[in-house]
């Protein structure tokens, strides 16, 4: 099973509590994608967001500033929020990271979990499904083939059009990301995708007929088991027991997801409701590097074998040495046990 990180670039707190400049949370976060490489992690991932909170607006320059200092580790976005992006840009930008990183590149496709990207690029929430379906296959066309001829209801007709530059892989590898959606889940198995489930909340095991469905409608399609990828992403982060990853997970993670409540309606986060995601059927993974090991292996078994794991660590306010320690325990002791298992 592959492991790794995907970050949203959040602004970053120094060790005493205070907020940092952007530029200087851009380098740490740098740093630990280089630290990430060393320490035998297999992938990471930037989000895009467009909000003042996090610096990921413009993945792909992260990804690429990380390319250039590093050797192994494969780079993806986490997601790209398609929905709100021009496909013949989202291809060559990632094709031209692909060439800078020597065949490391990968895009993760989704709609995101926030919608400040539609009017800031002028797009209708209304037309939110025709979007993505409309682009997501212009984008596949793109990957595909080298002249692209196309029309659409969102984006002026291709005719004969080459798309330069062309990646170093062969085929650059476009994941699906999805949330609850059925329908998502039923497309990416017929497209063939492989499929990136973000459960960051409930129990991991209720995605299951999900994943079930995923794999069926692939399997009527014609794809072959092993082209049918799984992956998960999930809130979690490793300390050296679980009882101090705890400890420096919990307040961070209560105030951030305490205010993001406020914007949709939840209640404030409790300890009673952290505890539970943080048991053994909840999708929180945080621990000490055993107790991280055992759930990713029960969430791998719940939902019928995993092909890769990510977490998503800097949205609860952790100090950059706290994170850089957590990406050297994932890389050298959760990621073994996992894998020896």
């Amino acid at each position: 099973m592959e492991i790794g990180i995907d970050s949203f670039a959040a602004v970053g707190s120094s060790d005493t509590g205070e907020t940092i400049s952007n530029t200087e949370s851009l380098n740490r976060l740098i740093d630990r994608m280089e630290h990430a490489d060393r320490s035998g992690l297999d992938i990471f991932g930037i989000g895009e967001h467009h909000r003042r909170e996090f610096l990921d607006a413009a993945p792909t320059l992260i990804l690429a500033a990380a390319a250039a200092r590093t050797k192994r580790i494969r780079l993806t976005s986490a997601v790209t929020v398609l929905s709100s992006a021009d496909p013949v840009r989202v291809f060559q930008n990632f094709a031209t990271l692909d060439l800078i990183s020597q065949g490391r590149a990968e895009i993760v496709v989704g709609r995101g979990s926030f919608v400040d990207a539609f009017p800031l690029f002028g797009f209708n929430l209304d037309d939110y499904d025709e979007l993505f379906t409309e682009k997501l296959g212009l984008l596949l066309n793109i990957r595909d083939n080298e002249t692209v001829t196309w029309s659409g209801k969102f984006r002026p007709a291709l005719r004969n059009q080459p798309v330069f530059p062309r990646p170093q892989q062969q085929q650059l590898p476009i994941w699906l990301g999805v949330g609850g959606t059925p329908q998502s889940f039923a497309r990416a198995g017929t497209l063939g995708l492989p499929l990136m489930v973000a459960v960051i909340g409930g129990e991991t095991h209720r995605f299951r007929p999900l994943v079930d469905l995923y794999r069926e409608a692939g399997k009527k399609a014609g794809h072959s088991p092993e082209k049918l990828k799984v992956g998960l992403h999930s809130l979690g982060y490793v300390s050296d027991t679980t009882e101090q990853a705890i400890e420096e997970f919990y307040p961070g993670y209560a105030e951030a997801f305490t205010r993001i409540g406020k914007e949709r309606g939840w209640p404030p986060v409790t300890r009673q409701h952290f505890d539970a995601q943080t048991g053994p059927l909840g999708a929180i993974v945080v621990g000490g590097p055993e107790d991280v090991a055992a759930k990713i292996l029960r969430h791998s078994e719940a939902l019928g074998g995993i092909d890769r794991f990510t977490f998503q660590m800097d949205s609860a306010g952790l100090t950059h040495q706290q994170l850089m320690h957590a990406i050297e325990l994932v890389g050298t002791k959760v990621s073994p046990m996992v894998n020896v298992a």
